[in-house]
């Protein structure tokens, strides 16, 4: 503490009221815990994968608490008011802030659709553009996959058809880390109820008992996990000013993980089948705001060339704190579109054509489910020339839909600023 109190004397007023703010933002956002709140318990990976064993293609079943951080917003609130904008330390409280409250308010939502907004907000849309009016994260996503379907074959590494238990890579791990900060300063720990095969934090990394890695994974968790993600959070313990250089802010998600991909890189610690997964995931995203549903995903992942364990941890990736039923989605950010576009005549309109359709589906669904069967109909009569050209229609656009989506939704993206 008498550290802290020589470092604060001397600085003038503006960097100890900010540094007041932080430290009051700290405190406010403890009980934040936004990885932790939105994943699953490794229960549901195993009932899940059972019952696909058995043929059984049934969702998870996951329940979400109710949390209710409407004091924690109002603090959050009062630090951004009382942040100078024209200070930078000001400006970096006040985004943190912005930033935490955004959070709040996504775990307040979890379960619902609304998730899926404030993540966006967050994280980012894989349609966004890279820097530098560059291709999409999806379209880049896409060309890396490509490259791995058509060269991992050649340039998979020996090194990485080799399987090595999780147990022996904890005990390569614990000294390599051991060696580069001459002690004991993370440890490397075995983790029964963990889904992904890797997490870290400040000063522990968990992995997952049972899980089987290469050698490329454990390159790639000293560079990405420890030398990136856990040394950012001890170097900002070391910040004596501003707590919360310590914490895993949801503003600098997109910057740390860049990083610690970027740092695969250029150790060479990255192979082709690792840009394969990660791009995966990038696609796999695209497909659940476009409707697909956690087994549409989870079967993506299959197709892809994944075991369903990691099928299952992948999917599970896209869907966490979200509905898992997908299709409303789509159908959601259309009308929410309509509305930021001050289109009501045709929000109205989306909404009544689909309480009509409700309608007609759910008729159809008391009819076969909740009715006794009557005596055999009588045979139809042949349909009409107009009724077969209705149902065909329909029919063939489906089709169309289902076997060239990207083209359907390249021609809605470039047209829908005329909407605009």
């Amino acid at each position: 503490m008498g550290d802290v109190e020589s470092v604060m004397t001397g600085h003038d007023p503006d960097v100890l009221h900010h540094a007041d703010l932080d430290a009051r933002m700290v405190r406010a956002v403890r009980g934040i815990k936004l990885l932790g709140m939105v994943s699953w318990p490794i229960e549901v990976q195993y009932s899940f994968l059972a019952r696909w064993g058995r043929g059984d293609a049934s969702l998870p079943e996951v329940e979400y608490p109710v949390h209710d951080f409407s004091e924690t917003r109002r603090e959050l609130a009062a630090i951004v008011d009382e942040a100078d904008p024209d200070h930078p330390l000001g400006h970096y409280v006040a985004e943190s802030a912005l930033s935490w409250s955004l959070a709040a308010e996504l775990l307040e939502a979890i379960g619902t659709p609304k998730v899926t907004e404030f993540s966006i907000r967050l994280f980012g849309h894989p349609d966004a553009p890279l820097p530098g009016n560059g291709p999409t994260t999806c379209e880049a996503a896409r060309h890396f996959i490509d490259i791995a379907n058509e060269l991992d074959p050649e340039l998979l590494a020996p090194s990485e058809q080799v399987s090595i238990s999780a147990t022996a890579l904890q005990l390569q791990l614990q000294s390599d880390l051991d060696d580069f900060f001459n002690g004991r300063v993370i440890d490397v720990v075995l983790d029964p109820h963990l889904i992904a095969k890797a997490a870290a934090g400040a000063t522990r990394i968990r992995l997952r008992s049972g899980a089987a890695f290469s050698d490329y994974d454990r390159h790639q968790l000293l560079e990405h996990e420890a030398f990136v993600h856990s040394l950012t959070a001890l170097n900002g313990r070391a910040q004596p000013l501003l707590p919360s250089m310590a914490l895993s802010s949801p503003r600098t998600t997109a910057t740390q993980e860049g990083l610690a991909t970027f740092a695969e890189q250029i150790t060479g610690s990255i192979d082709i089948e690792r840009m394969k997964r990660v791009s995966l995931r990038i696609e796999a995203v695209a497909h659940a705001l476009d409707g697909a549903n956690f087994i549409d995903v989870f079967r993506y992942f299959l197709d892809a060339g994944q075991q369903p364990p990691e099928s299952f941890a992948s999917a599970q990736r896209v869907f966490r704190g979200v509905p898992l039923t997908g299709g409303f989605f789509g159908k959601f950010y259309i009308f929410k579109a309509a509305l930021e576009s001050k289109l009501y005549w045709l929000t109205i309109l989306g909404l009544l054509n689909s309480a009509v359709g409700a309608y007609y589906y759910l008729r159809i669904l008391v009819v076969m489910y909740m009715h006794e069967p009557g005596e055999a109909a009588e045979a139809s009569e042949p349909l009409t020339p107009g009724l077969r050209i209705a149902l065909l229609l329909p029919a063939l656009g489906t089709l169309f839909l289902g076997i060239f989506p990207t083209w359907v939704l390249d021609f809605a993206g470039k047209y829908s600023a005329i909407v605009k």
